[in-house]
């Protein structure tokens, strides 16, 4: 029986009671609502936990805001700047001529990117238990100590183990819960808000080149590395400023630290159509859309020789990207419910699109104009996936959310750059590389624009159930006044 229901039977039974027991009904109905067997509205309705969460726009929010900005920055300015590291690995450990050690040393920096995705469904069950703070404090700590730890060895079999694993795994248990704080204070901004703080490693990911490059050439790679390790150690001060203000689900059922299993791993994001659409749909784009990442620079020089300028076209990405994160989150927050799935798929189309122009371009202007597109609309779809996770499942299940989105992009990031690789060795060209590296994204984002369809059918079938089961507890009510109304024929009918 619905709450309407219950709400006007408690009233009946107050207008037909004598005056004297009107004083007994109030701590009966006490009783049963603190016995949480029958409750009323009126009293459910002062519940906190039944009240909407108000976000606070803002205060605080702002302080975690920049705190989650260095998290970014920090994170990714330090992983994308090993190709900087790379040179002085090579330098320390052989020759930078040696085939097999550039193929073994490679392989530390794409463990490291590798295992910061492929952690964070493990990281969304430790945020959800302990929450935002604690995780990516935890987090911050173990990346501080693998950054020290890579800085003392002497050998490259080591690195494997301490950046390549430890250091990794330290970034993504800091870098998840970065994300998922900013829903406990911005709804309206959150747009704007994640535009900000992704714009960070933008930011970090165009200096740090700049100042590696002069720490290698001053202190060497072990003492450059124990510089690193003042970035992670300001980043574990950072993370003490994310509080959390919602609740996490585990704590509302339980109401102890220790929920049972079914809670920790949230089945409930695997039953929305759209969410699934979306965690499958994002990783199939991605098997195409880090190719030009990884070896636009390479290609380069094949075109264009040795002398090329090369470094201003990942200038240009990493610029337009931080400008786009910031344009586009500030559209992202007027682009109503799940039609932010629109600019992510625009953002792909165009990606695709780009990918396929490379090898056309056979002056290094139009290489330029490329990149400028390619990282405007790579900012677009970063900023956004944290929106468009809160607006799917909800707020407290988007820890997960993210974690199994970001565990099974994992995979489409390690496969795609080496599959490129394979077919400009037996080629002896990237042309067809690059053409095939912009199909992935324009199927995938041609799969995402099902989302706002199917989110459209579900809301139209939860009202269509709503207006039914309201049409049927007026029924019901309606026969349950009828016996009191003095109608001669429900008497005869009784008779």
């Amino acid at each position: 029986m619905t709450e309407g229901n219950g709400l006007t039977e408690h009233s009946a039974v107050q207008s037909e009671a004598p005056a004297g027991s009107a004083a007994e009904e109030k701590p009966s109905t006490e009783m049963e609502n603190g016995d949480r067997s029958a409750s009323v509205p009126a009293e459910d309705a002062a519940d906190p936990e039944t009240e909407e969460f108000v976000h606070p726009e803002g205060g605080w929010g702002w302080v975690v805001m920049l705190a989650a900005m260095w998290c970014n920055g920090s994170v990714f300015g330090i992983q994308n700047a090993f190709g900087i590291l790379f040179v002085s690995l090579l330098r320390d450990f052989g020759s930078e001529n040696d085939e097999d050690l550039r193929f073994r040393t490679a392989w530390v920096g794409s463990l490291s990117m590798g295992m910061i995705f492929f952690c964070s469904p493990i990281v969304s069950v430790f945020t959800d238990l302990l929450g935002c703070r604690i995780t990516a404090v935890g987090g911050s700590a173990v990346g501080l100590v693998g950054l020290l730890a890579s800085s003392f060895v002497t050998s490259l079999a080591p690195l494997y183990f301490t950046y390549g694993i430890v250091f990794a795994c330290g970034c993504s248990f800091a870098y998840q819960p970065s994300l998922v704080i900013l829903g406990h204070y911005f709804k309206k901004r959150l747009g704007l808000v994640n535009g900000i703080v992704t714009a960070g490693s933008s930011l970090f990911t165009i200096t740090m080149p700049f100042v590696l490059s002069g720490l290698l050439e001053k202190v060497g790679r072990q003492n450059t590395m124990r510089v690193l390790c003042i970035l992670m150690f300001l980043l574990m001060l950072a993370s003490f400023t994310y509080k959390p203000l919602i609740p996490t689900k585990s704590k509302k059922q339980t109401g102890s630290r220790c929920p049972r299993l079914g809670q920790l791993f949230n089945v409930n994001i695997w039953k929305s159509l759209g969410y699934r659409i979306w965690a499958f749909g994002i990783p199939a784009a991605l098997y195409g859309y880090f190719v030009p990442y990884v070896h636009l620079m390479k290609h380069v020089e094949e075109r264009f020789g040795k002398d090329a300028n090369k470094e201003v076209l990942l200038m240009c990405i990493g610029i337009t990207s931080g400008v786009g994160r910031l344009i586009f989150g500030r559209v992202a927050d007027y682009v109503p419910g799940v039609n932010k799935v629109y600019l992510q798929v625009s953002s792909f189309l165009v990606i695709g699109l780009m990918s396929m122009m490379i090898p056309l371009c056979n002056i290094f202007g139009g290489l330029i104009a490329v990149c400028l597109l390619m990282g405007l609309f790579d900012g677009c779809f970063i900023c956004i996936m944290a929106p468009i996770a809160f607006e799917l499942v909800g707020d407290n299940d988007v820890s997960q959310a993210i974690g199994f989105l970001l565990g099974l992009m994992s995979v489409p990031m390690t496969v795609g750059p080496p599959i490129a690789g394979f077919l400009r060795d037996r080629l002896k060209s990237y042309d067809l590389a690059f053409y095939l590296a912009g199909i992935p994204p324009m199927v995938g984002g041609a799969v995402l624009c099902l989302i706002p369809w199917v989110e459209a059918r579900r809301r139209k079938q939860a009202q269509q159930a709503q207006d039914q089961e309201q049409d049927v507890s007026q029924k019901m009510l309606d026969s349950e006044k009828a016996p009191g109304d003095g109608d001669p024929r429900t008497g005869e009918s009784v008779l």
